[in-house]
């Protein structure tokens, strides 16, 4: 089933992250009638020095 990569600047907290998953689990549960272990989500934690928009590094 469904398959969530969410790129994120580093920094939040673990207790964060795992509200995140849980209302991201519960609603794609909800919305696509599918149990929560067939939902994975993947965090990937970014530096700002390694994000840019507009040209311009999130770091600057």
């Amino acid at each position: 089933m469904p398959t969530f990569n969410i790129q994120l600047f580093e920094g939040r907290s673990v207790e964060q992250k795992r509200e995140l998953v849980k209302a991201i689990t519960d609603v794609t549960c909800k919305t696509l009638q599918c149990s929560p272990e067939s939902v994975d989500i993947i965090i990937q934690d970014v530096k700002k020095e390694n994000w840019a928009t507009a040209g311009k590094l999130w770091s600057d």
